[in-house]
């Protein structure tokens, strides 16, 4: 089979859309794609759903399309296929019915701040950093276990499947695995490292699930998938699929996937992909480096029997949605793509105005749930256009909060950036990133290369080994570079301020009575029909009132 016939394929699960593509091996353009976009679910404020159902629907609608494109001969020389995918966001599901129990909760829901409590109030000090010695995470509604475990509490139908022995959990990665081979009959339940070091359930060091962590949790192990490396065969595509009969070789969380598309294969090496949130990688080799400054120690990838390569993360829970915020809530743009640089442009700063999109709280390096998205430095002469361009300056200064704190934890600190994701299609933003941060950014021409990197992990594994990392002829992504203009007194006075903007932010959800909640008060919170679940949410403070007098 010569080069041009060895077709690597892609099913890249994001938040927003779903899409399958092929790459021809050790070239980084795809050659045929297909993608739809996922309708969010939101129940209420601060929740976020997606039915699983509808995923799957998605995948295979996306697969026949490429099918379709490819024609049946071409598509025939597909080898193997990879999975990237939305990472923390949960999913149970009954193994005899192949049904969800319930919609998946996507990574950035906030309902579980009580369950967030429960397990701080088991915890000496309440400390949120206790448990990152062993799954190099803190305690946040972030990660998959706290969905989970809300998940438990709060839905009959799970717990009985528990009970009955019939559930099991995955992210979206198991989830469409377990399906394309086979389902109910004998479908592979697996994840791999990277997605599995962000349900707070794996233990960074052996790369197992935790009995420790389980046991806090309160999650039985029969009901995880199994772990393995994100490069190896896995399965193949059963019955039912297109592509039957097709390898299924790669998994990688979509961040992860995006760290070996830009080819940040070295210690030392970082990208960023700006996309609804913005999510910061640094590659730290074999070593773990446990950070001091709020950020998290994560799994970057796992090749095979190779050793496993670490990484510290910070990751950002707005970004691009900012601007999805200005024009549906705000009508400040119709259109993101179009209208957001040019708009920004017309004035040549934001007169001092700071713009912190905390809508969900702030993620890395603060880990503050009670934070808000607040508008300072407001004047009479301020125009939309200055809160649009506060708003992309707003993104930009959320990396270099988690550039600062990598600096420290690591101690050197970083000369480029590599970027890619669809918001750094925006010139300005690039250009004011590189000023803000004062170190080059280089943008691979490849606006979201998530899917390139599973492609690689595919591609390498034992018993396909159609794409080597380290070949002549492997094709390199093109790049552009931006270099910072602004003066290290400006890049500095702006960040004091910003940090300023910051505190202002915190502090805005007032935390409850009971906030510190034991497991036996969120049982009996669980105990509450689910029909009046919803009914009685906004009287949880009364009740938690009642509680406190009861003890």
């Amino acid at each position: 089979m010569n080069q041009e016939e060895q077709l690597v394929g892609v099913i890249d699960a994001g938040t927003r859309t779903v899409k399958f593509c092929v790459f021809v091996s050790q070239h980084n353009k795809e050659i045929a794609e297909y993608a739809i976009d996922l309708e969010p679910i939101t129940p209420q404020e601060g929740w976020s759903e997606q039915d699983p159902l509808k995923i799957l629907e998605a995948v295979k609608l996306c697969m026949h399309k490429v099918v379709d494109i490819l024609g049946p001969k071409k598509a025939k020389t597909i080898r193997t296929i990879g999975i990237t995918n939305q990472r923390e966001t949960t999913i149970v599901w009954d193994k005899t019915t192949a049904k969800p129990l319930y919609n998946a909760i996507v990574w950035n829901d906030i309902r579980t701040d009580s369950t967030v409590d429960v397990i701080l109030a088991k915890i000496p000090e309440n400390n949120k950093n206790h448990f990152k010695s062993i799954c190099g995470l803190p305690i946040s509604p972030y990660f998959s276990a706290f969905k989970l475990k809300w998940l438990i509490h709060h839905v009959p139908a799970v717990r009985k499947a528990i009970k009955d022995k019939k559930c099991l959990f995955g992210t979206v990665d198991t989830w469409i695995l377990w399906n394309l081979t086979g389902g109910s009959n004998n479908g592979k339940h697996l994840t791999d490292v990277t997605n599995a070091s962000r349900t707070f359930l794996m233990n960074i060091e052996t790369l197992y699930w935790d009995a420790q962590l389980c046991s806090t949790f309160k999650i039985p192990q029969n009901i995880l998938p199994d772990i393995r490396s994100s490069s190896e065969i896995y399965g193949k595509v059963s019955q039912g699929w297109p592509l039957t009969d097709v390898t299924i070789s790669g998994i990688l969380g979509n961040q992860q996937s995006a760290l070996l598309g830009q080819s940040c294969f070295k210690e030392g090496m970082a990208k960023n992909t700006y996309r609804s949130g913005c999510f910061l990688l640094y590659n730290t080799g074999t070593s773990r480096v446990q950070s001091s400054h709020g950020l998290v120690t994560t799994v970057a990838y796992k090749l095979g029997e190779n050793p496993a390569i670490y990484a510290l993360e910070g990751s950002v829970a707005v970004a691009g949605a900012a601007m999805k915020w200005l024009r549906d809530n705000m009508g400040f743009i119709k259109n993101i793509d179009e209208e957001t640089e040019s708009m920004a442009k017309e004035v040549f700063s934001t007169g001092d105005v700071y713009f912190v999109p905390a809508f969900k709280g702030l993620y890395a390096p603060y880990w503050r749930k009670d934070a808000r998205g607040i508008i300072c430095g407001l004047t009479a002469f301020s125009t939309k256009q200055h809160i649009i361009r506060a708003a992309l300056e707003a993104v930009c200064f959320q990396t270099r909060d988690i550039l600062e704190a990598m600096n420290q934890d690591c101690g050197i600190p970083l000369t480029k950036l590599h970027v890619d994701g669809i918001m750094t299609t925006n010139n300005l933003l690039m250009q004011l990133q590189a000023d803000i941060s004062g170190i080059p950014v280089i943008r691979a021409h490849s606006q979201d290369i998530t899917a390139l990197g599973v492609a690689m992990a595919a591609g390498m594994a034992k018993g396909v080994e159609i794409w080597d990392m380290n070949s002549e002829e492997r094709e390199l992504v093109p790049i552009d570079t931006f270099l910072p203009t602004s003066t290290e007194d400006e890049r500095d006075t702006r960040y004091t301020k910003w940090k300023m903007a910051v505190q202002r932010s915190l502090g805005w959800v007032s935390p409850r009575k009971s906030a510190i909640m034991t497991e036996e008060r969120y049982q009996l919170l669980a105990s509450i029909p689910g029909s009046l679940y919803t009914i009685l949410s906004f009287g949880l403070l009364v009740l938690s009132k009642y509680l406190d007098n009861v003890d």
